[in-house]
């Protein structure tokens, strides 16, 4: 008859502390709300300067994926699998795709009535000033939301409730935008919480999400002049207006905050919840797991 193995010790009681789910939250949290304010801080002061403002962000974005690694690696004591490098062209490639084909295919759904015209282009150079929001928020962004507010959630109480918590945060963080409302936060906690949870279960990892968000906030307003969740406006390549009921615009907010974008965006992700379902990808609550 084969012995039992000796019971592992349980870890010191620092480390228990360290490793609760709360703690983790709350720290890493902290620090990345702080990560993204300084990343701002750097855009606004190198407004003028757009090549050192997207120096500036590409260097906060490795700072932020370097903590969250080690934070991963040395606290949790577990390999990053979220940021694993195996496919990250492949996904990160594919969420740009649909972020700035989502944005691009509501335009077109606007031209058609005459609600979005085209006026003219501007100069090339205006691509360049939203690279730098761009990566900003959709490396910091993600990290904080779906790298450790969803997985973090979910880890006890499971992918639903993850979804649900994660995505009305980060909908409720847009009203600090200086043009937000009510509506356009509930939109994006809708249209944009649920498909950027989606694209992190459907794989497990960032890059889905990240090229997402980045190339979406990217499009909207580098290339169609948009307002980004109720921000400043900044002109980009198309030169346009945007005149019509707010219902379809999404008025000062936005066409974040308009129907089209809500019903294409949410589609989208109800596709990616459905995808990840069906590979298993979702995580139970702890009351319902198999000891």
């Amino acid at each position: 008859m084969n012995e039992l193995s000796p019971t592992p010790p349980k870890p010191a009681w620092f480390w228990r502390i360290v490793q609760f789910p709360l703690t983790r939250l709350v720290v890493m949290g902290a620090l990345f709300v702080l990560l993204i304010g300084v990343s701002n801080g750097f855009r606004a002061q190198l407004e003028s300067s757009p090549w050192l403002a997207l120096a500036a962000a590409v260097g906060m974005a490795c700072l932020g994926l370097a903590i969250y690694f080690c934070f991963v690696r040395f606290i949790e004591r577990r390999p990053a699998t979220e940021l694993a490098l195996r496919g990250v062209g492949r996904e990160w490639g594919a969420g740009a795709l649909v972020g700035a084909g989502l944005y691009a295919l509501c335009v077109l759904i606007l031209m058609i009535p005459g609600i979005y015209r085209v006026e003219g282009l501007n100069p090339w150079s205006y691509l360049l000033p939203a690279a730098a929001m761009a990566v900003s928020s959709g490396v910091l962004e993600e990290i904080l939301y779906r790298g450790l507010l969803f997985r973090i959630v979910e880890e006890s109480l499971g992918s639903w409730i993850a979804v649900v918590v994660s995505s009305l945060v980060f909908g409720i963080s847009h009203l600090l935008n200086p043009q937000a409302t009510i509506t356009g936060a509930l939109y994006i906690s809708v249209e944009a919480g649920l498909l950027l949870a989606a694209a992190y279960l459907v794989t497990r990892r960032l890059w889905l999400s990240i090229g997402f968000h980045m190339a979406w906030n990217y499009t909207q307003s580098a290339i169609f002049s948009g307002i980004v969740s109720g921000g400043d406006s900044d002109p980009g390549l198309v030169k346009a207006t945007l005149q019509g009921p707010d219902v379809l615009t999404g008025g000062k907010f936005g066409l974040e905050s308009s129907l089209v974008a809500f019903l294409l965006c949410t589609t989208a992700g109800v596709v990616l919840l459905v995808m990840a379902v069906r590979r298993g990808n979702l995580v139970a609550p702890f009351w319902k797991r198999k000891a």
